[in-house]
């Protein structure tokens, strides 16, 4: 069986690739955004309300050489994510790889966790992916390409007044596996990264003692940066996972390697 493997200098090449990351506008989707930019992609960076962050996004992609374009859309709904896709065809002919990274982390504990406050969190993480990757999937089928999804290592690691949270991740994983399952046959490959905490300015003050318990569980001894889920995304989207699919990369400086009893 012969199969033509790229060179190793191509594997992260995605000059003229077409990306779009959902909920780009700030955070760690803004990351993954200029990333993918400064390996040559043209990036579609999606938001729901941060417009300012994304234009500021698309401003220092383009400074760089790059080509991007902010587009809004609640990608909760059905018709923003139609939308969603077919202003992306029209501005840059196709899509090539989805990075589902829209999603929100409020804290609720579940004793006092109300049907509106799970749906909305259920909605934004799960929800999302779905409408997004069958989007992706249907326009997909004719050429392959390749979804990453950003879940978190609290879809097999729980945390208190997470339940919502932690459920949608969950499902985000089987999701993963599920959607690998089935699109495989069409040459579009599905993974997932599971991060962990990621640093964010001010939360070293906001969130102390939980960055110094961080700080002591994880064996590299640091919160991750946004860059360091983007690389995983860069690899599972790229040549170099060519025979990847339906797996799930751990990115926590080795959080859950720790004992627990």
């Amino acid at each position: 069986m012969k199969r033509k493997i790229p060179p190793v200098a191509a594997l992260f090449d995605f000059t003229d690739k077409v990306v779009i990351v959902t909920g780009s506008g700030s955070g760690l989707g803004q990351g993954i955004a200029r990333r993918f930019a400064e390996a040559g992609a043209r990036v579609v960076v999606n938001y729901l309300s941060s417009q300012r962050g994304a234009r500021k996004t698309v401003a220092a992609i383009r400074a760089r050489g790059g080509s991007a374009l902010a587009l809004q859309a609640d990608v909760t709904n059905p018709d923003d994510v139609a939308r969603l896709f077919s202003e992306t065809t029209r501005a840059f002919g196709r899509v090539e790889v989805l990075v589902n990274n829209a999603g929100i982390y409020p804290s609720a504990p579940l004793l006092d966790l109300t049907p509106a406050q799970w749906d909305q969190v259920v909605d934004a993480n799960l929800r999302s992916a779905f409408l997004c990757t069958q989007a992706f999937a249907r326009q997909a089928v004719t050429q392959g390409g390749a979804i990453v999804n950003i879940t978190s290592i609290e879809a097999e690691n729980p945390a208190p007044q997470h339940a919502h949270y932690d459920a949608a991740k969950a499902g985000m994983a089987m999701l993963t596996r599920v959607a690998a399952l089935e699109l495989g046959a069409h040459k579009i490959r599905v993974n997932a990264v599971a991060p962990g905490l990621i640093w964010r300015p001010g939360i070293e003050r906001d969130w102390r003692a939980g960055v110094r318990r961080w700080q002591r569980a994880a064996p590299l001894s640091r919160l991750g940066l946004p860059e360091d889920v983007a690389d995983a995304c860069l690899f599972l989207a790229s040549p170099a996972a060519r025979w990847i699919t339906g797996a799930s990369l751990t990115v926590d400086g080795g959080a859950l390697c720790q004992q627990i009893y």
